[in-house]
């Protein structure tokens, strides 16, 4: 199956892309990768690499190995640019998250969520994880002039996290954590039906899950689409998606 992943020219998360990556690739599917212009090879956040503050708060040694293996492979740069997507080119869609400021190139793209409402009318496979769902509240059905997202149930980055990394890194990195004044949970529940379609799961601040332990993590499931909170779900998010793409296939 074809996976459309659509990615900023640079700072997007290291885990939320790398293990998807690897999980959907290992198990024989093709991840295409979309840019804002065609050809671009993007890039993940430069501090998640290098562990952000004092080494800490980054992305864990496994996830950095999957995604320098990610960027060696010849199949990861921009294929069709934004513009040029057509929707049922695809059998999946993933949007991975990421908070610094690269990312709004990629969360307030117009193009994109123009795009992407129209591979949501299709009723395929989406997943969505962090900051991923914004591009979903801000792609409007034409038909409604709504947020896709709006009936549907979700989850995000929960406002808690977003806050705690801020006021924790602010002294040194000042808004590095804030990608938006708005934190993303606000704007993701503004564009929902009702409140009770907010999932925000357990409270967790530094477990993550890995391939072998999916104990950590959260994903809401919502017929066709998928959402998980932060990094710390990746591996559990990226094994339920393949399960999602899979049962769509057999359907």
């Amino acid at each position: 199956m074809r996976i459309l992943m659509p990615l900023p020219d640079r700072d997007f998360d290291v885990t939320e892309v790398a293990v998807p990556w690897h999980v959907l690739t290992s198990a024989g599917h093709d991840v295409v990768v979309s840019t804002q212009r065609r050809g671009t090879v993007p890039a993940a956040d430069p501090k998640l690499l290098d562990g952000v503050l004092f080494g800490r708060l980054g992305a864990r040694e496994e996830p950095k190995r999957l995604y320098h293996r990610m960027v060696a492979d010849p199949r990861f740069r921009g294929g069709a640019a934004w513009e040029d997507l057509v929707a049922a080119d695809y059998d999946g869609l993933l949007l991975a998250g990421g908070h610094a400021t690269g990312m709004r190139q990629y969360l307030g793209s117009r193009v994109l969520q123009s795009k992407v409402a129209d591979f949501w009318r299709l009723g395929r496979p989406v997943g969505a994880i962090c900051h991923g769902p914004l591009v979903l509240a801000r792609a409007q059905d034409p038909a409604t002039g709504r947020s896709v997202l709006h009936g549907r149930r979700t989850t995000c980055l929960p406002k808690y996290l977003e806050r705690s990394a801020h006021l924790l890194t602010a002294w040194r990195l000042g808004r590095y954590y804030r990608t938006y004044p708005l934190h993303v949970e606000d704007e993701i529940r503004a564009a929902l039906a009702t409140p009770s379609d907010f999932r925000r799961g357990p409270r967790v601040l530094s477990r993550r899950d890995t391939a072998d332990d999916p104990g950590p993590a959260f994903v809401v499931r919502d017929g066709n689409y998928l959402s998980a909170r932060w990094p710390g779900d990746a591996h559990h998010f990226a094994g339920s998606f393949l399960a999602l793409l899979e049962e769509s296939s057999a359907a």
